[in-house]
């Protein structure tokens, strides 16, 4: 991987993690953490998605959107788990 796409992989978790803060309501977990759920969240997706069918296509606005899913899920999970 280049350090370009290093980059880019980090910006995209970093907006990931950020949108996946607001929507979940909480107020994030500074920019170290919200890349770290962005970049994780992608994962989720990357694993889910395909079990389900679901694709959103190919560029830089389809992997945030993918990455803030997976976000959010991961986000909802762990804030199931913490209640528990």
């Amino acid at each position: 991987m280049t350090l370009e796409g290093i980059i880019i992989f980090l910006l995209v978790g970093g907006v990931a993690g950020w949108l996946a803060g607001l929507i979940v309501r909480g107020g994030g977990f500074g920019i170290i953490g919200n890349i770290a759920v962005g970049i994780i969240g992608a994962f989720v997706a990357g694993f889910l998605f395909p079990v389900f069918g679901i694709s959103l296509g190919v560029g830089i606005v389809a992997s945030i959107l993918h990455a803030t899913i997976g976000a959010v899920v991961l986000l909802l999970i762990v804030r199931v788990l913490k209640r528990a």
